[in-house]
This record gives C-alpha cells, structure tokens and sequence, in this order.
C-alpha cells in the first residue's frame, strides 16, 4: 500500500488512526498496541501476504534471541550472551544476503568460473533491509546491555510501525518504545493531527509534483543509454540533473510523509532528510541525505571496524569498506558498488584536504562565499555523477550517460534554439557546437524544470524549517544558502492563510494520485 494512493489517504490511514485511539481510550494501551501492529501487518501484507511469513518469522526469532540475551546477562552467562548474539547476526544476514544477494552471487561466479550453476529467481522481499538493520541494531544494543526485557507486542510495533516500515528512517528501539508506551501519546492532539497533516501534505506535495513530474525527463534518457545509444552533451546531463532532483524530492517526500504520520499518532520520527544538496561537501552530504542510514553505517560498521582510532591509513581503509557496503546494501549489483566505492573515496579526499587545509592554516577560506560557491559546486557535480551509477542498469549504461555528460560525444542543441541563436554561430563553431532536428520543447522543458527544482532545493527552506516551531531542526556547517527571510515568511503558523495554503496542496497532490507511483527507496 502506497501513501500516495487513494485507499491509504481515504480508508486505511483515517480508520487506523480511529480505531487505534477508540481502543486506548476504552481497552487500555496494551489493546492498542496489538491493533497498531496487526494493521502494520496489514499494510505491509498488501502487496504480498507471503511477505508477511518472512517478516513474522524474522521478528519472532530476533525477539526471542534478544531476550534470550538479556537473561543471560543477568545471570553474567556471558559466553552464552556472545553465542546467541552471533546467531542472530548470522540468522539476520543469512536472511538478507539470500534474499537479495543470492543471485547476484550466482551470476557472478557463473562468470568468473565459467560454470552453470542455475538458481531460480529469488523475489526480494519489501523493505528487508531496513527491518533487519533495524533488528541488528537492536541485537547489537541488547548484547551491550543497553535493551531490557518487554514484551513482544511492544518489539513488533518498533519493527513493523507502518510510517517507517518500508523506507525508513532506521530507528533505535530506544527512541521509539517509550514513546509508545507514553500514556499522552494514547489520546489524540488536534496539535499532533494538524501538524502530522501539514507535514505529510508537503511530503505528498514533493512526491506528486516534483518527483513525478521529474521522471518523464529522467527515464527516457536513461532508457536510451541501456538501449546502446549515443548520448549528446545537453542530453545527457538533462537526464543525470532530471534523475537528481526525481531522487531527492522522491525520497524527501516519503520521509516528510512518514514523519507526518507517525506525528499523528504523536510519535516523533527522527529526521532522515535536511536539504543534502546545499551541502559543501560530501562530509555534510553524508549528514544530511539519509540520515538515519548514515548512523548505522557509522555507529555498527565503521566504528566496529577501529573508526579513525588507529592512525590515518586504517581510517580510510574503513571508510571505503563501510561506503561499499552502503552502497550493496542499496541493491544487489555492481553499480551499487561502484556508487558506494565513488562516495567512499570522495569521503577520503575530503578527509585528506581538511587535514591539508588545517596543517597549512587555510581555515579561512572558509569565511569567503566565492570559496563556498566554488566548494558546493564540486560537491554537487560529485554527486550528480555517483547518482548516474546508481540510477543506470549497469555499467556500460552509466558509462554512456558519463560519456554524453563531459562532451566525448560532442555538443549539439536542438535546431530550433540553435537557428535563433545565430549571433552566436562564431562561439558555437570554435567548440564544435552542433545541431540535430527535433527534441526543442524536450530540452526547453527540461532544463526549464531542472532550474525551477533547483532554485527550491538550494534556496527556499525544507520542511523542518517551514515546521520549525513544531518539530526538530538541524544545523549544519558553514551556510552559504540562507534563507533567513524566506524561512521567516514561511513558517508555518496556524492561522487561516497556511489553512488555505495547505488546503490547495493538499487538493493539488491528491488530483495527482492519478499517475500513482512507487517510491524510489522501496526497491531496495
């Protein structure tokens, strides 16, 4: 079930949230609960009830293996604790690396050792691997004697809560169980309604509008490379910059639309998405896109690996390590590898040049905004390029767009804008510049739409800026984007002008539903 979908906005989403608090108010929270986490079975099951055997059999075992723990560290059984820590995390990856790893692993060896091994296509089910990073996580604070016992009902709500279950955020058990055992959060706030209501519209505004609308520029393109065609300059940087901004807006909806809900419910999701694309460099990117994966990565790998605690060389040896696997964790294939391999070295570099700079006393170029100009646009076009991996089919299509991207396939507008523009014929002979027929309102249209998302991604605020009375905001290095004026003005208020603001978006995105679409994120 998709949250821009008709039946999720008008049946699923208003009876859930009813009866949930007609059953805390008249059979108590424990009721509640066992409702709350039976219709997150429910909306995880519509698309496939047979889903649903994995996710209960994984919630049964790690619960039973966490509390198995906890017991044995209470009677100090400490070899025991270690022994059923390593299955859980043994059973967890099994379970994702078979799922989703399997035939890559097939295919690849087939290719290496010539052999034929055959394999029947495994489907991936939806969204495992944030339930079971989720439940690591949770295994990995058990073993550390952070978690104590509770009950199961309570364990199933912090893996299945529909809000986050398919794509996210990625929460601890820590920040999410009491505030489903809070007793305030078990009566409605019209506060929490109408807040969760703005934010999820805006979210739903995001998806409908900007990143739908962004695929019909970004597809084509990328289609084309997979079909083994040429690609020109303006092409394709048109569907890397579309694919850009389809991806952001994509995935900043769906994680305003989760936060939104779960706000509903009075539960405060942590914030997963701040604006990354206003980042000067891809240490801040890392910071502000995903953020809640970021933590993980962090928090079970790379400082599992030694972190930077032993010397400069193992340092970068883990970052790389720990972006790759971020990037396999995205998919089951080797453009996601070479995508987390890129963002990996890009980490390194930025971690060489800060040391650089402070060595040589080069703080100050910090304070200069020519500098700051200068560090996101480098920052940016990293990125852009990391995403032509990660979005293509393989590599051979990455490389393509690559190709188109940085002219090796010469630079050609399309003849209706080339012919207006013969004052410039001179300039456009000196560079090679070229004509094809046809495609003129394709890249008028484009690069029209390219420019308008990106003027509200760098220059208006997000929505915890526009939501900053209400909810969470962040802060994050040296601005270069600041929107002190714009982020003044909107603010949101309640009073009758964002009443009617947020009426029209609302009613704007719902007659977008027509053209429903999945989320980006829910493939991997």
């Amino acid at each position: 079930m998709l949250f821009n979908s008709y039946i999720f906005i008008f049946a699923f989403l208003p009876i859930t949230y009813a009866i949930y608090f007609i059953l805390a108010k008249y059979l108590g929270g424990e009721k509640a609960i066992i409702f709350l986490v039976l219709s997150s079975l429910f909306f995880y099951s519509w698309w496939n009830p047979t889903y649903l055997i994995l996710m209960l059999c994984s919630i049964g075992f790690n619960y039973f293996i966490g509390e198995t723990i906890v017991k044995f560290l209470k009677q100090k059984n400490f070899r025991f604790a270690k022994l059923l820590f390593v299955i859980g995390i043994i059973f967890n990856l099994g379970l994702l690396g078979y799922f989703k790893y399997a035939n890559f692993f097939i295919e690849n060896f087939n290719t290496v050792f010539d052999t034929h091994i055959k394999l029947d296509k495994i489907i991936l089910p939806l969204a495992i691997s944030f339930f079971t990073f989720q439940q690591i996580a949770y295994l990995v604070d058990t073993y550390k004697g952070i978690t104590e016992e509770f009950k199961f009902f309570h364990y199933a709500l912090f893996v299945t809560f529909f809000p986050q279950l398919i794509a996210g955020p990625i929460v601890h058990h820590k920040e999410m169980l009491p505030q489903f055992l809070k007793m305030e959060n078990m009566k409605p706030r019209l506060e929490h309604i109408l807040v969760g209501l703005t934010i999820f519209s805006l979210g739903l505004f995001k998806k409908v509008v900007f990143a739908d609308s962004s695929a019909q520029y970004s597809t084509p393109v990328f289609d084309l490379a997979n079909t083994g065609e040429t690609l020109s300059f303006f092409v394709a940087w048109g569907g890397a910059l579309s694919y850009t901004f389809q991806l952001y807006f994509d995935f900043s909806g769906y994680s305003d639309m989760a936060i939104g809900i779960a706000r509903m419910f009075g539960i405060h999701l942590p914030v997963n998405f701040f604006s990354p694309y206003k980042a000067l460099n891809i240490i801040e990117f890392w910071r502000r896109w995903h953020i809640t994966l970021s933590r993980f990565l962090r928090d079970y790998i790379y400082i599992s690996l030694g972190g930077n605690r032993k010397g400069n060389t193992r340092r970068y040896t883990n970052l790389l390590t720990t972006m790759l696997l971020g990037g396999l964790w995205h998919g089951a294939g080797w453009t996601f590898v070479l995508w987390g391999g890129l963002h990996g070295l890009y980490l390194v570099i930025n971690h060489i040049w800060h040391y650089f700079k402070n060595y040589c006393g080069m703080q100050f170029l910090d304070n200069y905004s020519l500098w700051k100009l200068f560090s996101w646009l480098i920052t940016f076009i990293c990125v852009i390029n990391a995403w032509v991996f990660f979005r293509a089919d393989n590599i051979s299509s990455a490389l393509r767009i690559l190709e188109g991207m940085y002219g090796l396939n010469g630079i050609s507008l399309p003849n209706a804008i080339y012919t207006r523009l013969d004052n410039l014929k001179s300039i456009f002979d000196t560079f090679g510049i070229t004509s094809y027929i046809g495609g003129g309102s394709q890249f008028i249209f484009t690069y029209l739409w390219v420019g308008i998302l990106l003027f509200i991604s760098l220059m208006m605020p997000n929505t915890q800026q526009i939501m900053s009375r209400y909810s969470e905001i962040n802060s994050f290095g040296h601005a270069l984007f600041n929107q002190g004026v714009a982020s003044n003005i909107l603010t949101f208020r309640f009073n009758s002008i964002w009443a009617f603001i947020m009426s029209g978006i609302l009613i704007l995105s719902i007659f977008g539903l027509a053209r429903v679409s999945e989320f980006l994120y829910f493939q991997f």
